[in-house]
This record gives structure tokens, sequence and C-alpha cells, in this order.
């Protein structure tokens, strides 16, 4: 019969028990699913972002307008698995790591919020009465 007296997902060292979910890595860094998806959507609004300053027609605005709302819905993506990592850090004891992913995830954050102000903005001029 199997020892069943630790019943919390942490070791006895205090750390968490996670097992990785895949062994790929490039350098340093691990891949895995949502990472993958969220260079891709990463990658993805930008290039549609510089197809559509390309455009010298009358549906150049609202272009710019829906690829910056995806973008800053990525990078609202990117800030909150900023947080979700900050946390994990800090439970796990790595100050370092922690302070490093609050940091980054707060850029990102403050250039979501960019991305929404930039597409009020454009949405608001391209509303705009024309005289």
């Amino acid at each position: 019969m199997e020892d069943r007296s630790q019943v919390s997902p942490r070791k006895a060292d205090g750390t968490r028990g996670r097992r990785p979910l895949s062994d790929l890595r490039i350098g340093r860094f691990r891949v895995t699913p949502t990472r993958v998806m969220l260079v891709i959507a990463l990658i993805g609004p930008l290039v549609f972002i510089g197809y559509a300053v390309t455009v010298r027609d009358a549906t150049q605005i609202p272009l710019l307008v829906g690829g910056l709302a995806v973008l800053g819905i990525v990078f609202a993506a990117l800030a909150a698995s900023g947080a979700v990592a900050t946390y994990r850090a800090a439970v796990d004891g790595r100050s370092g790591r922690a302070f490093l992913n609050a940091f980054l995830g707060g850029i990102a954050g403050v250039i979501a919020f960019g991305c929404f102000a930039w597409a009020i903005i454009g949405a608001l001029a391209y509303q705009a009465p024309k005289h």
C-alpha cells in the first residue's frame, strides 16, 4: 500500500512539485504550449499592423485599430502570465526571478494600455465628422 500522508502538492522542502510539460528547450528557455501560443499571438498582430501601415486607402485606420486592439489583448495576457509567474516564483522562494517577472509583466501591462489607448484614439479619429 502506498503512503498518502502528504496531500499537499508541495514537496517536503516547501517547493512545488511541478513536472515540466515538455523537455524541449531553446537555450535556457523551456518550450511550453503557453509560450508558443503567446509568441504566435505576438507575431501575428505585429505582421498585421505592418501590413496596415503600408495600405494607403480608406481602410487603413480601421486595420490599424483592429491590429492595435489585438496587440493590446496579447500584451494584457503577457502581463497576466507575468503576474502568475511572479506569484509562483515568490512562493518557491526565488525572489530575483519574482522581481524580474513582476518587472517584465508590468512593462507588458503598460504596453497593453498604450495599445488600447492608440486603438481608441484611432477609432475616435476615424469616427470624427468630416467637413
